[in-house]
């Protein structure tokens, strides 16, 4: 009864100092969550209006021509993926490996950004262009700019027909999706242009010089970089948000098995009580 009762009081110590790491590290990620999440939206703004110049563009100029509009000539497809540097985030990472199972072709080139699915990708005989994954965590706008800058000149060059973006959309702070965001060639919206007129129905033009083509020529680049350090913004903060319902789990499942051990020491102490009284009685009656 006794190594019984030490070996569940070990477990409960054990269980009771995971259950500390996994409370810190809840609380970590969930700060973390709240940055990435201000982040992200702050630069929803930004986006937005850089889109929907753009669209302007395209709806006063709509036999406009650019070589990032074309439609693809072939099915070779280069995809930048994100992923985390660090595991214990629930069904993160692998969540963005079944989608690419089922949407990517094995040949077609990868740039991987975070290391947690460097090994794995290439065992299953995926095609990682860069040798060193990018630290995820790590990452600058302006690293993410070369790489889809990067991206483009293959583009550019017929290397790949398409550019895509695999990564994690942020639903809310419990539902992150798995998702993939097609860079180039863009589509150009111009019925979102016809938006922008005055009360009266008077449609406002802006004058851009020195014309459509030259402008898009330096619009869209602009535009698909900060698309990227959005998906890769988006993918962070489901990071964070995953990782924090990962470790409130096993806080939670923590709280719940030390419960269950301590009832079980319980009973086992007072098993033991009894029968050292049983012997005690037993010892009496026969003197």
């Amino acid at each position: 009864m006794s190594q019984s009762s030490q070996a569940l009081r070990t477990r409960i110590k054990s269980v009771n100092s995971t259950k500390k790491i996994t409370k810190a590290m809840e609380m970590i990620a969930n700060a973390k969550l709240v940055r990435s999440r201000n982040k992200m939206e702050a630069n929803r703004e930004y986006a937005q209006r850089l889109q929907d110049t753009v669209d302007e563009i395209a709806y006063y100029n709509p036999d406009v021509e650019n070589k990032f509009v074309q439609k693809a000539k072939g099915e070779k497809t280069l995809t930048i993926i994100f992923c985390s540097d660090l595991g214990l985030c629930g069904g993160y990472n692998q969540n963005i490996v079944k989608l690419a199972r089922e949407k990517l072709n094995r040949e077609d080139p990868i740039i991987l950004v975070g290391t947690a699915l460097t090994r794995q990708l290439r065992e299953e005989g995926f095609n990682l262009v860069n040798k060193e994954p990018e630290s995820s965590d790590r990452i600058t706008f302006l690293r993410m700019k070369d790489i889809v800058k990067n991206a483009t000149w293959i583009f550019e060059t017929g290397q790949a027909d398409r550019v895509q973006i695999l990564y994690t959309r942020f639903v809310n702070t419990m539902t992150f999706q798995p998702a993939i965001d097609l860079l180039l060639p863009c589509t150009l919206d111009a019925t979102k242009g016809a938006e922008k007129n005055t009360d009266s129905g008077e449609k406002i033009e802006t004058l851009f010089e020195p014309n459509a083509e030259a402008i898009l020529d330096y619009l869209i680049p602009m535009m698909i970089q900060d698309v990227a350090y959005a998906d890769w913004m988006e993918s962070t903060t489901a990071e964070q948000g995953s990782r924090r319902v990962a470790m409130k789990t096993a806080s939670d499942n923590a709280d719940e098995l030390s419960a269950d051990l301590m009832l079980e020491y319980n009973k086992v102490r007072q098993a033991s009580i009894t029968q050292e009284i049983t012997e005690i009685v037993g010892g009496s009656a026969a003197v």
